[in-house]
């Protein structure tokens, strides 16, 4: 079987996570963990970087340090994963949906100001698959309605806006550092700020409320989200070979685009806005014309032992949410039509181009 994702750690990873066992700093007191925060507030321009234990646990903590209130409005992208809307509800505010650009598959920036209400306070961004979000709009937006802006910036280490790095935008960002991710760390994540104020409610948060002068004296309850100087290490590792790693993932990328472009499918631009696809996956959309979902595909896919994963499942369309929407209706048939016919193939950093091949060889047996 090809998996959809495979793991180079060929860098110092090794080297920095014997030096961990050798020193003994394995928990999250360790030199790596500061090192990692300063190294990923350097690449997205942000003041302070707070690691953490996984990218999920990054967007709780992102949305309990601002001054949101029960029953405030939160816009989103429907077509996003479902952390993002669970971070909103665990707040206690509202995620409101908007539809996705049926081009390069991030939210609709030109559907956000209908969906402002008054109780609207923060809009949170998440850059989808490898393209970035229009930060321009964005930002416009939200310094005209005096709003908050979340980035989740999961999909898109290294990647870029008009000059800007991902992940410097927000008032507060956030990081995964999953096994798929450009960097990884098997599980971590970081939230990011140039608020003095909001970093050090972070800091205090994901450490259990301790106070920082008084030791087990808590004036707020938090949680231990702390990130291990093992996941840093390894994090440091990964970052340090960012840039090959992008570039490798691009080769990916356009290797399967020329091998699958005269097929029914519909890839993600390669290039938007001055920023190129960095592919963080190599996702497709199975074309209307034919008589095929993505469930279909991969699973004939896998018979023919390359591996899949569908499409993100549209916020609107959980039930678990379906009581936290205020009695919205959702119509959003581009996040629909994504959901149901799209999919992504082997892409991962260690994935040979023969590997990459043999799944494009599948793919066109299964669609001719």
């Amino acid at each position: 079987m090809i998996p959809v994702t495979r793991v180079d750690l060929a860098g110092n990873e090794a080297r920095y996570l014997q030096e961990c066992i050798d020193t003994g700093w394995i928990s999250s007191e360790g030199p790596f963990v500061r090192r990692f925060e300063a190294d990923m507030a350097t690449l997205t321009g942000q003041k302070e970087g707070i690691a953490v234990a996984n990218g999920s646990v990054a967007l709780d903590l992102a949305l309990s340090i601002l001054d949101l209130r029960p029953g405030d409005e939160v816009i989103m992208p429907d077509f996003t994963i479902i952390s993002c809307a669970s971070a909103v509800v665990r707040a206690g505010c509202v995620p409101v949906f908007v539809d996705a650009e049926s081009i390069t598959w991030n939210m609709d920036t030109t559907r956000i100001e209908a969906a402002i209400t008054a109780r609207t306070r923060a809009i949170m961004v998440v850059h989808i698959y490898g393209l970035p979000t229009d930060m321009e709009s964005i930002r416009a937006i939200a310094d005209k309605h005096g709003l908050l802006v979340i980035e989740d910036a999961a999909e898109a280490h290294g990647q870029s806006f008009a000059g800007t790095a991902c992940g410097g935008f927000g008032d507060v960002a956030t990081f995964s550092f999953y096994a798929n991710k450009h960097v990884s760390c098997g599980e971590g994540g970081m939230v990011l700020t140039s608020s003095a104020v909001l970093a050090e409610r972070a800091k205090r948060m994901r450490n259990l409320g301790f106070d920082p002068a008084r030791r087990f004296f808590h004036e707020t309850l938090g949680w231990n989200y702390r990130m291990t100087n093992l996941q840093a290490a390894v994090g440091c590792a990964q970052l340090e070979r960012l840039p090959a790693t992008v570039e490798r993932k691009r080769e990916i990328g356009l290797l399967y685009r020329e091998q699958l472009a005269d097929l029914p499918l519909q890839f993600a631009p390669d290039q938007w806005h001055g920023s190129n696809n960095h592919y963080w996956v190599v996702g497709a959309v199975i074309d209307e014309s034919v008589d095929m979902d993505a469930v279909t595909l991969g699973s004939m896919l896998r018979e023919r032992g390359v591996d899949t994963r569908p499409f993100f499942w549209p916020m609107s369309q959980q039930p678990v949410l379906a009581s936290y929407t205020s009695g919205r209706n959702y119509d959003h048939p581009v996040a629909a039509r994504l959901a149901r016919r799209g999919l992504y193939f082997p892409a991962g950093t260690a994935i040979s181009d023969d590997d990459v091949l043999a799944s494009c060889a599948a793919i066109r047996d299964c669609l001719t």
